[in-house]
């Protein structure tokens, strides 16, 4: 209930931020049963969040985002020329997001740009093993309350993340049909948690206990190959198709966007014993009930391994068009499936969906800008459709009483969560998003509250 409490006030602070950094003359509040066209914007338009938050093992966090629209003279609006969002936070104890991200259909005539510029080190990020429910989760162990507790740090590694990402697209026959092509470069290095570091300043009753995690036993299993242990660098080229019929790009209320994109990754640019390439759709799809004011929206992708061996460090990524979020990866958490674990769910192929609908509740003009408040609920749910092959090591190197805590092959099925969310726009393209879900099953986790930008698709 505590981290709940901390969480809400950050919330209440976050529009507070919002009001005064969008404040211009006219600060006068108007209601609106009905939605009326909005007051164009001009030129440069931006709005911000703070990033405030604590963590018993992390520490302190502290930082900012921003993002600035430039809608030139408003004749398109709310479709914007430019848009430039930067993000910037830091745990006392080393973690943190450092973010640049790009979005342009007018620097170059004719092209869509988007550039992602991120480093993301996180000293305890999740790792619950592979193929979903095949790889049992106890949470009893990351407890420190249970009696069966083993480590805070169990079910975490230490992983730093850097990604460049450029893409564009260009019309066939449209600009609803359009061709894509990009390129990725990624640096990630994995290590076991730094439990010196997270136990600095600590009281000995709050410290973390110098024991084995899960990364570890992986490793010590042969389940994550010697060569794979430490991560590694690798490019990836990018070519696919898009159709694109969406009314509003920032909240769709009718209309079709769809994306089959091949991602591959050769092995002459990477440092990996040999390459892969990835297959992957996304199909979403838009349907008005109340114009203006009701509708639903749902997203169904797929996305298999189709040549060579991905590296496990490599699996949780993710290849969309277009990023929602600072993070590419899946299945679990804020961008993927809401209420469950994030890494939950990681395999060589997956299948997700995720069913919402959106109630634009409220729409008024306060400081010069144009809000609306909306609320939605959903049913996000996705599984393993192709395995990582882990028999043989299982087989070989893991005893059979650990078989049984740590491993329940053939297992996997549907993860599933359900919620509800409130959503702030300004401007209609700056959206701050406050999502609660709660995980189906206990083998998921319990719950997850989030707090960003956007809607989820």
């Amino acid at each position: 209930m505590k981290q709940m409490y901390r969480k809400m006030m950050v919330v209440a602070m976050a529009i507070l931020f919002v009001l005064k950094v969008s404040a211009q003359s006219d600060t006068t509040l108007i209601h609106k049963e009905d939605k009326t066209k909005d007051k164009v914007k001009k030129g440069w338009n931006f709005g911000g969040l703070p990033v405030i938050s604590y963590d018993s093992d992390l520490g302190l966090q502290l930082g900012a985002l921003v993002n600035m629209y430039h809608y030139g003279d408003g004749s398109r609006y709310p479709k914007y020329n430019h848009s430039i969002y930067v993000e910037g936070s830091w745990f006392l104890k080393g973690s943190g997001i450092f973010r640049f991200y790009y979005d342009s259909d007018r620097l170059i005539k004719g092209i869509r740009t988007s550039f992602d510029l991120s480093y993301l080190p996180d000293r305890a990020f999740k790792f619950y093993g592979f193929n979903g429910y095949e790889a049992v989760y106890n949470p009893e162990w990351d407890d420190d309350e249970h009696a069966d507790y083993v480590s805070r740090a169990f079910y975490r590694t230490d992983r730093k993340f850097f990604r460049a990402k450029l893409d564009f697209q260009g019309k066939i026959t449209s600009e609803k049909f359009r061709w894509m092509a990009g390129v990725d470069f990624y640096s990630i290095t994995m290590d076991t948690v730094n439990i010196s570091r997270l136990n600095k300043g600590k009281d000995p009753g709050d410290m973390l206990p110098d024991t084995a995690g899960l990364w570890q036993k992986y490793n010590d299993w042969q389940i994550i190959p010697a060569n794979e242990k430490g991560g590694g660098l690798f490019s990836v080229f990018k070519l696919g198709l898009v159709y694109d019929s969406r009314n509003n790009e920032a909240l769709p209320s009718k209309g079709i966007w769809t994306e089959a994109i091949f991602a591959m990754a050769p092995k002459f640019t990477s440092n990996m014993d040999q390459g892969f390439m990835k297959f992957a759709v996304t199909h979403r799809q838009y349907f008005t009930f109340i114009k203006d004011r009701l509708s639903f929206a749902y997203r169904l992708g797929l996305q298999v391994n189709v040549a060579g061996h991905t590296p496990y460090y490599a699996e949780g990524l993710m290849y969309y068009v277009t990023m929602k979020g600072a993070y590419n990866e899946g299945l679990g958490g804020a961008k993927t499936i809401r209420g469950i674990e994030r890494n939950r769910v990681i395999g060589d192929g997956i299948v997700y969906g995720n069913f919402e609908l959106r109630w634009q509740f409220l729409y008024f003009k306060f400081i010069n800008q144009n809000w609306y408040l909306a609320l939605s609920g959903f049913f996000d749910t996705g599984r393993v459709i192709q395995y990582i092959d882990i028999d043989d090591a299982v087989k070989d190197n893991v005893s059979e009483s650990e078989r049984d805590e740590y491993f329940d092959l053939g297992a996997e099925n549907f993860h599933s969560g359900y919620g509800g969310g409130l959503h702030i726009a300004m401007n209609q393209n700056f959206i701050i998003a406050i999502d609660y879900g709660r995980a189906l099953s206990e083998k998921d986790g319990n719950s997850g509250f989030y707090v960003g930008l956007n809607w989820l698709f």
